[in-house]
């Protein structure tokens, strides 16, 4: 079978369309985000009392901005494509806000069934854009690259990274929960679930990404230009 060529940018544009579709899904199912996505959303419950300007996107991309500043911190160095990974952040937030309004908000829906298809649906699409956006040079959002970069600093395996990674998140989620609202809203069976999942999801999807398609840049001067020749 012969894989499809060159689809860096597609897939780049297709990881940010697919994880918020996403997150916007599991926000909607109501049994709790992903350990990625709850901190913004509890960010989001709190200071959208205080102004409507604090959408769900707006908090997601204010939370990867200080993601940002802390991984590099950790690894002790800033790169350009660090900051265009926080720009791919401010797209994804848009994107997410533009889910919302397609799907009439972020409530929770009234139906238990349609609220476990929501879910399914919202880890599997979230699962297959990640393991699209650690195939492209491209920027990655900051969760993305918080663990290629950490893997590749410390030289320790892409998918422990991301093990590890998402058990952090959960118990930061967590604590943040409780410390803004006393409960655990935005936390739970399903955010244990995807924590448990996750992982393995990207990997299987990322296994079948690389037997139909090729990542390689269609426009390889611009990548070259903006210093993102190098998978990340």
């Amino acid at each position: 079978m012969k894989k499809i060529g060159k689809m860096n940018e597609a897939a780049w544009l297709l990881g940010i369309l697919l994880c918020s579709l996403g997150v916007s899904l599991c926000t909607k199912a109501g049994f709790g985000l992903s350990m990625i996505a709850a901190p913004p959303y509890i960010l989001h419950l709190k200071l959208s009392l205080l102004s409507p300007f604090f959408t769900q996107g707006v908090c997601e991309y204010l939370w990867q901005g200080l993601l940002l500043v802390v991984m590099c911190c950790g690894i002790g160095r800033f790169r350009l494509k660090y900051l265009l990974a926080f720009g791919t952040g401010v797209l994804f937030g848009f994107a997410l806000d533009g889910w919302f309004l397609l799907l009439g908000g972020n409530g929770v829906c009234a139906s238990m069934p349609l609220r476990v298809l929501l879910f399914t649906l919202g880890e599997t699409v979230t699962a297959l854009a990640v393991a699209f956006y650690f195939r492209t040079g491209l920027p990655l959002q900051i969760y993305e690259l918080v663990v290629t970069e950490i893997s590749r600093r410390y030289g320790i395996r892409e998918d422990k990274t991301k093990r590890i990674n998402d058990v952090v998140m959960l118990v930061l989620s967590v604590g943040l929960a409780l410390l803004l609202h006393r409960s655990l809203q935005g936390i739970g069976v399903g955010t244990v679930i995807i924590t448990a999942v996750n992982a393995v999801l990207i990997g299987r999807f990322g296994k079948l990404l690389d037997r139909l398609f090729t990542f390689e840049p269609r426009f390889p001067r611009l990548v070259k230009l903006l210093g993102l020749g190098e998978k990340t």
